[in-house]
């Protein structure tokens, strides 16, 4: 039960933070560039702010990523010490879902830095 609370929390924590940013940015996303509003060229005042969506972005991505393969590997673990002959089965059933659940989070990852690096 109090794992579950904890997990909650964090959940919430998370997505406040995330919403805080988005407000945050959002002014900075559709601001005018430097040139059209007339000022001297160079960086607009608040135009980082994608790097820090980009951090909590990756943050989120790994923790999530890591959580479900923590999941999946201790309900394997647990499975497998249930019924030792059926190792093969479950190792096997259990490799599909976590090869996604990696594949997603490193494709997600890539987007994130090709969303900094392209900026």
């Amino acid at each position: 039960m109090k794992k579950t609370r904890f997990f909650r929390g964090a959940l919430v924590a998370a997505f406040l933070v995330v919403a805080l940013a988005s407000v945050m940015g959002s002014s900075a996303a559709f601001a005018q560039p430097a040139e059209a509003a007339g000022a001297a060229a160079g960086a607009a005042p608040g135009a980082v702010w994608h790097y820090l969506g980009a951090a909590i972005g990756l943050g989120m991505i790994v923790i999530g990523a890591a959580l479900g393969i923590g999941r999946f590997a201790a309900a394997a673990a647990e499975s497998i010490a249930r019924q030792p002959a059926a190792a093969a089965q479950i190792s096997g059933a259990v490799n599909l879902p976590l090869f996604l659940l990696e594949g997603v989070s490193i494709i997600a990852e890539v987007v994130v830095l090709l969303i900094v690096l392209l900026k």
